[in-house]
């Protein structure tokens, strides 16, 4: 299905607020803590337009936010389309930049402000990592320590960080340069999507860095979901076998063949499905350049603990 055939209304946003940047939040079945995301948002001094993609399987979702005050449009798909409702998300915004949202996260005062700032002074930065705050404890995810210890040496015309990964949820991207990469991959649909869109960036001349000062809060529902670790091991081998030398992309099988065999979680289904998507994954395959693949390499090494 393509992401462009959706339907939707549209009304105006609640008072004059930052001209630069949209919110784009993708939902599935949870209008609770949907509304909880877009309470925080309205309360943003940006005061930014939200763009809802609802890929629920019932009206229920819309019923309960047609008429909230954050929601500047709510696409519906006519069918879940995971990850690429950012896809069509971007499409429709109409400002230069686009911060992402799931239905159970949010964005501190302050940070998009911040981005679109750092957006606007630094031409060539494509995407920005903001450091993620779990629960109402906010406590710091994992992934902003493997961020800020990112071995990618500094560039001078980038702020931040420079990596080549980050949480969907938690990120800021220039539209041109999202538009310009092409956005998520179809193929990986959703879990682990970022690293792909993240090595696109940077092998199309734009940035991608960590930036701790900006904020996103992330309040993860335990609703029962099942399926995660197959997709990330699924396309975590995809997104090898789309970018990535030969040896790379065996040796990432070689590891899920391993893991299946001991019986890891997801991992025989992730072997099924990524043998189903091998032939349209090799269609698309093209390799990275050579200064991305040197990086990526740097942080290969960087996550098996070698120097």
């Amino acid at each position: 299905m393509s992401t462009e055939s959706a339907t939707g209304l549209t009304h105006g946003a609640a008072g004059a607020g930052d001209a630069r940047i949209t919110v784009a939040v993708i939902t599935r079945d949870r209008p609770a803590s949907l509304l909880r995301t877009l309470d925080a948002l309205a309360a943003l001094p940006e005061r930014p337009p939200v763009i809802v993609v609802d890929n629920s399987r019932d009206d229920s979702t819309r019923r309960a936010v047609r008429t909230h005050p954050a929601v500047t449009r709510l696409l519906r798909p006519a069918a879940n389309t995971g990850a690429l409702g950012r896809n069509l998300a971007v499409r429709h915004a109409r400002t230069p930049y686009v911060a992402f949202c799931d239905d159970d996260s949010w964005w501190e005062p302050g940070s998009l402000g911040r981005a679109a700032d750092l957006l606007d002074g630094h031409p060539r930065l494509g995407l920005l990592a903001a450091r993620t705050l779990v629960g109402d404890e906010a406590a710091d995810d994992p992934l902003n320590a493997v961020l800020a210890e990112s071995p990618l040496p500094s560039e001078p015309d980038l702020p931040g960080r420079p990596v080549l990964g980050f949480l969907g949820c938690a990120s800021v991207v220039r539209r041109e340069a999202f538009l310009d990469a092409g956005g998520f991959h179809p193929l990986l649909f959703f879990g682990g999507e970022e690293t792909l869109l993240a090595y696109d960036l940077a092998a199309a001349g734009w940035g991608v860095v960590y930036e701790p000062a900006l904020r996103a809060r992330h309040l993860p529902e335990t609703d029962g979901r099942t399926g995660r670790p197959f997709l990330v091991r699924r396309n975590h081998v995809l997104t090898i076998c789309l970018r990535r030398p030969w040896p790379v992309v065996l040796r990432a099988g070689t590891d899920l063949a391993a893991a299946a065999a001991a019986g890891r979680p997801g991992a025989r289904r992730a072997v099924k499905e990524t043998l189903l998507r091998l032939p349209a994954t090799l269609a698309r395959r093209h390799i990275l350049p050579p200064h991305v693949e040197h990086a990526a390499r740097l942080l290969d090494r960087q996550a098996a603990g070698r120097p």
